[in-house]
């Protein structure tokens, strides 16, 4: 049974071999120091941290991360070592928070290799500080125990070894410090895994502090993110690429001049890790989305103290009827406000400091971009090719945040999709959506849809990918122009015929897959069967559509994407409230996105709404027109 120990409360160890497990909610530093029996650490050959983390018996992280987990073997410590204590510490010099009180309580447990805890620590009343002995084990008469400790410092790293009696305190945690800040040691977790992730990390250093973010997510820990999912959906989406290696290559030290004294390093792009440019590219894209999150549930955090303990003080104040008025209650209510103001100055200030240096990175990052993660802006698309391979990811707009509007993330999906589009063309109280009428949200709805079809169609290798579009009433003619005039799309099914035969000949295809798939014959599908993936485009939804059509698409959109079929709902959801719950699962299966700038994309790490904006061609720029007569040539050189 857990023990759930409080400050100063002890608890043997049943066993020598274990792990400590921290999670802290922003990325922190840990290590550990061997002590004698008075706790005494004499040397830096004593201390465990990430730019030395292993010693005898113990090996720490060797980067700064909100989760850790520490490798503990009692009985391999050297002979003369009693106690081995367990130190936290907030990274200095890249960004972030700058006090342990700004944050949520560190949680510390003690696991056997099992992973069955043996006793656990939350590490509360911490404020001033920016380090902490989390937890202390210790032998006593032959037998190994563990101490719940909590003892902050203020001073930092340099005052809580010295506490330890360390000779050259302020040297090492100097040294721990500039390992952090240089990227000897990540200040960003690693992108959200899922079952065979291939351990991918960012190596980026960036300002403030995995992960998308887009993200973007599957068992999850409270430090890692998930893909930003809209709200009322089904729950977040594992993107990971399928068939990646399962080993992640070093990544080759960049180029870089070396960073002034008090400055962070200049951003480079693909500064990360991953076997080629587009996927370094990708996992830094992610590092900057949880980055980006990080910073801001730091900012939004640290007000709300502030906010929190202004009004105590001021409750203090006005609780004692003998002092609600007068000079003493001004000054104490001035002293109240002013440290309020001071603490949020503070926040803005780490803030500030942070958005400068992602918006640094951003721009490095973004001209670097392959098509298949650039804007439709991006001179990138000059140099187009059809390519000869399936990319790793797709963008489908852009992320930000209230706190910097002009900081845009590249929201980023993995391929292939494995789950539908819905485009809400319906009134949804956005502020840029109010000035349009419902006539131009569909229209902007329709080439929003035609944007991204044309990325798929323009990121996927010849004969790799198959557009369908529904459109009954030919409402969204105009939109298409740029795939139906260069040949690259055949002509919309329209009237309720072609709603009928588009989605039989596809249900057929998701039948004949699946039954192929479970019975092991996948090479003996009929010759009129598309193997390639296949997009279902519908507008104008339920217009055309009956009873069986509906039951259709509802079990495309629930099967097809596990064997290719993907769909893309351009609709208002108002248009089939005639059909009551019974639409309810089709809305949720689907991510929703909008065709103007709205902030509904809900993250459940660090509960931000991200505002969602899709990614369009400039006015009047040919890019579509140039991209997609490439692809329709290459079809045909192809036969395709």
């Amino acid at each position: 049974m857990t023990a759930e120990l409080v400050r100063g409360q002890n608890h043997p160890l049943p066993q020598t071999r274990l792990e400590i497990r921290i999670s802290a909610g922003n990325p922190i530093v840990a290590g550990a120091t061997l002590g004698d029996e008075q706790g005494t650490v004499h040397g830096a050959e004593w201390v465990a941290h990430p730019a030395s983390p292993q010693l005898p018996g113990i090996e720490v992280s060797k980067q700064a991360a909100a989760d850790h987990r520490l490798a503990v073997d009692l009985g391999a410590l050297p002979e003369g070592v009693h106690r081995v204590t367990v130190l936290l510490a907030l990274p200095t010099g890249v960004g972030g928070p700058v006090r342990f009180g700004s944050l949520a309580a560190p949680f510390a447990a003690v696991t056997g290799l099992d992973g069955a805890e043996v006793a656990s620590y939350t590490i509360t009343g911490l404020e001033a500080e920016s380090a902490v002995v989390a937890l202390e084990l210790y032998r006593r008469q032959g037998d190994w125990k563990v101490r719940a400790v909590g003892q902050g410092y203020a001073g930092g790293l340099a005052a809580m070894l010295q506490d330890q009696g360390l000779p050259q305190a302020a040297e090492l945690a100097a040294e721990i410090n500039e390992a952090v800040a240089r990227g000897m040691a990540r200040s960003v977790a690693q992108p959200p895994p899922r079952p065979g992730d291939d351990g991918r990390v960012r190596t980026a250093t960036a300002g403030g502090s995995s992960e998308p973010a887009p993200v973007p997510a599957q068992s999850q820990s409270p430090a890692q993110p998930q893909t930003p999912a809209a709200s009322g959906t089904g729950g977040p989406v594992n993107y990971q690429h399928p068939g990646r290696r399962t080993a992640t290559p070093p990544t080759p030290p960049p180029a870089v001049p070396p960073a002034a004294p008090g400055r962070p390093p200049q951003p480079v792009a693909g500064d990360a890790s991953g076997w080629t440019m587009d996927e370094r590219l990708y996992n830094q894209v992610w590092g900057m989305f949880e980055d980006l999150a990080r910073t801001a549930a730091a900012y939004r955090s640290a007000v709300d103290f502030a906010d929190s303990r202004m009004e105590q003080e001021l409750d203090r104040v006005l609780s004692d009827p003998r002092s609600r008025i007068g000079a003493a209650a001004d000054t104490a209510r001035a002293e109240a406000r002013a440290k309020h103001t001071a603490l949020v100055d503070q926040a803005r200030t780490a803030l500030d400091r942070d958005l400068a240096q992602l918006a640094a990175e951003a721009e490095v990052v973004e001209p670097a971009l392959p098509p298949a993660y650039a804007r439709w802006g991006s001179p990138v698309w000059q140099g187009y090719q059809v390519p000869m391979e399936i990319p790793m990811a797709l963008r489908l707009g852009d992320l930000h945040l209230p706190e910097r509007t002009d900081l845009r993330i590249p929201m980023l999906v993995r391929l292939p999709l494995e789950r539908g589009l819905w485009i809400d063309a319906g009134r949804s109280g956005s502020p840029e959506g109010a000035l349009l009428d419902s006539g131009g949200l569909r229209k902007l709805a329709s080439d929003t849809a035609v944007a991204i079809a044309a990325r798929l169609m323009a990121v996927y290798p010849v004969g790799e990918f198959q557009p369908h579009v529904i459109d009954p009433a030919g409402s969204a003619s105009a939109s298409y122009a740029p795939l139906l005039e260069s040949g690259a799309l055949r002509a919309p099914a329209a009237g309720a015929q072609g709603v009928t035969s588009t989605l039989a000949a596809l249900t057929r295809r998701v039948d004949l897959v699946q039954m192929a798939v479970r019975s092991g014959a996948t090479d003996a599908l009929p010759p009129d069967v598309d193997t390639a993936e296949q997009l279902l485009i519908v507008h104008d939804f339920p217009h055309g559509f009956d009873d069986r059509a509906v039951t259709q698409l509802r079990y495309l959109a629930d099967e097809g994407p596990s064997v290719g079929v993907h769909l893309m709902m351009v609709a208002d959801r108002d248009d089939a409230r005639g059909y009551g719950p019974v639409l309810d699962p089709l809305w949720r299966s689907l991510l929703r996105i909008t065709p103007v700038a709205e902030d509904h994309l809900a993250d459940p790490w660090v509960g931000h709404a991200w505002t969602y904006e899709p990614s369009l061609a400039p006015a009047g720029s040919q890019v579509l027109w140039q991209v997609m007569g490439q692809v329709a040539r290459a079809r045909e050189a192809y036969g395709r």
